[in-house]
């Protein structure tokens, strides 16, 4: 990961965080070449020691190279989008903000009762902010027997994390408020990107 100093974020609770935040992440697997695959992953422990885990269809590519102690990469994205030089006070370079984290991990297959385990957690996280959230345990026995072999599960143990956030460090506090205002007149991932900013240098001053 590319970290220039003052963007670099290595802080142990904001890195654990940003994941929890930003579960949606880009599985990378080296195999006869380069391959990504997008999937939800999840945290077990906390920052200062954890595991991710998530699962994959059977039918992807990527099966054949995920094996107990292969090397894969994690990247976690958070917000972003382009910003124009011509919101700032004086002419200068357009750019774009962003935050990411990657995560270097070691694979470990889950056993069935493992991955059981964790799809259970893995509804339960994201069905509990539902109005009539439908749990795990109440999806019809046969349809969770029928998908389960279709599926791999594993653990990410993280052996390096890195992580970095552009979010106008260093600018002036004028053309900090001019991006945010313009930022919150766009779409949904403008507007949490302004959010983003402005909690950012908040944090600085």
């Amino acid at each position: 990961m590319y970290q220039p100093k003052k963007y670099k974020k290595q802080d142990p609770n904001y890195l654990f965080q940003f994941i929890k935040n930003h579960p949606f992440a880009t599985l990378v697997i080296s195999g006869e070449n380069l391959m990504a695959t997008h999937i939800p992953v999840l945290l077990k422990g906390n920052a200062e020691e954890f595991t991710l885990y998530s699962h994959i269809a059977n039918h992807n590519e990527q099966l054949e190279y995920l094996k107990n102690g292969v090397e894969a990469l994690l990247i976690f994205q958070g917000a972003h989008a382009y910003i124009s030089s011509s919101w700032y006070k004086e002419k200068d370079i357009s750019t774009w903000n962003y935050s990411a984290v990657h995560v270097n991990v070691k694979i470990r297959i889950q056993t069935r009762e493992e991955l059981e385990n964790s799809l259970k957690q893995l509804v339960h996280t994201f069905e509990k902010k539902q109005a009539s959230p439908l749990y795990y345990q109440d999806i019809p026995s046969k349809m969770v027997e029928d998908h389960i072999p279709h599926i791999t599960g594993f653990w990410a143990e993280p052996f390096q994390i890195k992580g970095v956030a552009k979010l106008h460090q260093t600018f002036q506090k004028d053309d900090i408020d001019a991006v945010v205002h313009q930022l919150e007149k766009g779409d949904a991932l403008s507007k949490e990107l302004s959010k983003d900013i402005k909690e950012e240098n908040d944090r600085s001053n």
